[in-house]
């Protein structure tokens, strides 16, 4: 009889793991260890930013100017200390990878057909975040204590910072398609 591709998959991932336990434990433990370090590295710049003055200790008194220095030099300082060596690491586990035999790979069948599906959406949250920023900055709250703001200024903040994104992506894509639609009624049957 012949086996299915999954039965075959589950198989090939026992035979990889009763072959490579040592690797596979060793980069466990440094999954374990790097989001330890993330997390000490968090815990450490949250306490070094209030003690520098960097932010100030009550969130009442925080604008968005300190909101961003605080996510952008955390963002600095996880990649640094933590980001560069997990890449590191990765790229230790692709040489490795690379090292085995072509032969050997086929034979553990761990990664199944391609998909061409994305998860997509991930960069409309970032514009949203940008639009909302400038939006403030624009405003002239940019350093003023965000428990100033009233529920209403930031809902309509939020829903000015969608519209313009709307207006910015919308207006093009609007214009492809009348486009398509123009040139696709113009060929002939």
């Amino acid at each position: 009889m012949e086996e299915t591709a999954i039965d075959n998959g589950h198989e090939g991932w026992k035979d990889f793991l009763r072959k490579h336990w040592n690797i596979v434990v060793l980069f466990a433990a440094a999954a374990v260890l790097a989001f330890i370090g993330a997390i000490t590295v968090y815990l450490w710049f949250v306490g070094d930013a209030q003690s520098t003055g960097m932010v100030p200790t009550s969130l009442g008194l925080w604008t968005m100017g300190h909101l961003v220095t605080f996510l952008l030099n955390l963002i600095l300082r996880e990649i640094l200390f933590i980001g560069i060596p997990v890449i590191i690491a990765a790229v230790a586990g692709w040489l490795w990878w690379r090292k085995l035999p072509d032969e050997e790979k086929k034979e553990y069948h761990l990664f199944g057909a391609r998909s061409r599906t994305t998860g997509g959406g991930g960069s409309i949250s970032i514009l949203f975040w940008i639009a909302f920023c400038i939006k403030i900055f624009l405003d002239g709250n940019w350093n003023v204590a965000i428990s100033t703001w009233t529920f209403d200024y930031l809902v309509y903040s939020c829903l000015s910072a969608l519209i313009w994104i709307l207006i910015i992506f919308g207006i093009p894509v609007t214009l492809g398609i009348i486009w398509w639609i123009n040139r696709e009624m113009k060929k002939k049957p």
